[in-house]
């Protein structure tokens, strides 16, 4: 499977002092849906689930992506919901206090046939800007917004330079043999939890996050983001086959830690505490076949509440 994306970063400039919180995933998501709305919105409804525009919608596409009319029940009684096509990853900073003129970066990923949908977040974060952020909803100005070194926006010239999408390929065989009966095809590898990792086995909140889980989490959004966002197929692999040798990894190192944040859901009316795991582990065993979905995993993120930035995480070392 190969499933294209956009990474950008977006430079704010504070026309006032902005104070947000320690996690800033939650305030740059925060008012961006009801803005993206209104933005696009024709008809002003509360839902998009009987609008008549819904399939050609940018923002009922974007944040409430609907299965084929024919896949309904097919597709969507394995899984709770279909995953946003964008994914933002806030600063890593702890500072929280950004002063006027002080720049405050961000990256925004978009994953898939939202590539084509870059100028509404463009427009939308422009609006925001004007609306007003964290605390007080200070007004901030949109300045630029880079792919790696080179300027595709700026808010002198208001125009988006064309430009590529990056591409993630995943083969669709995966091989789990051993090298020779020696073993020497185990190896160890650590991943970097950035920001917090929310995910759920059977029902509950994972807090050791066993190999095989996050196999399991890794291929249902990556099978989730190709058929939706991507070539609406299947991909072609061996699910329990993966699973099963996914069991054989094990937990060598575990320094993850619990973190708690805190955001306010405007649907809900109300504050919420969210938690999830940050640091480091490292797994060992027959790892190398399974290369592949975790650097994609490095780039899509894994678990719940990614599209407000979790679940970033970085392969710091494999060998």
């Amino acid at each position: 499977m190969i499933l294209k994306y956009l990474k950008l970063t977006f430079s704010l400039e504070p026309e006032e002092k902005i104070v947000l919180p320690p996690y800033k995933g939650s305030a740059l998501r925060g008012g961006f849906g009801s803005i993206f709305r209104k933005a696009v919105c024709v008809l002003k409804r509360e839902t998009c689930i009987n609008c008549l525009l819904k399939d050609q919608c940018a923002y009922s596409y974007v944040f409430e992506t609907s299965p084929p009319r024919d896949k309904d029940s097919i597709i969507m009684e394995k899984y709770e919901a279909i995953p946003k096509p964008f994914i933002i990853e806030p600063p890593k900073e702890k500072k929280t206090v950004y002063e006027k003129g002080e720049l405050i970066n961000f990256n925004l990923i978009l994953i898939g046939r939202a590539v084509n949908y870059l100028p509404y977040f463009v427009i939308v974060f422009d609006e925001l800007g004007r609306k007003g952020l964290g605390k007080g909803k200070s007004k901030f100005f949109l300045r630029q917004i880079w792919k790696k070194e080179a300027l595709i926006y700026s808010d002198e010239r208001k125009t988006i330079k064309v430009t590529e999408p990056e591409m993630v390929e995943i083969p669709d065989q995966l091989t789990f043999k051993e090298v020779n009966n020696n073993g020497e095809s185990k190896m160890t590898c650590t991943l970097e939890f950035l920001t917090p990792l929310r995910i759920k086995y059977e029902r509950d909140l994972v807090v050791v996050p066993q190999f095989h889980i996050l196999i399991r989490n890794l291929l249902r959004r990556l099978w989730l983001l190709y058929y939706f966002h991507g070539e609406m197929k299947e991909p072609g692999w061996n699910h329990r086959e993966i699973i099963e040798a996914s069991k054989e990894i094990k937990i060598k190192e575990n320094s993850l830690k619990w973190f708690d944040w805190e955001r306010y859901s405007g649907r809900q009316k109300s504050k919420m505490i969210l938690g999830g795991l940050i640091g480091k582990i490292t797994y060992e065993g027959r790892i190398s076949p399974f290369l592949p979905l975790l650097k994609a995993g490095e780039i899509f993120h894994i678990g719940k509440g990614t599209s407000f930035g979790l679940g970033e995480y970085v392969i710091v070392e494999e060998g």
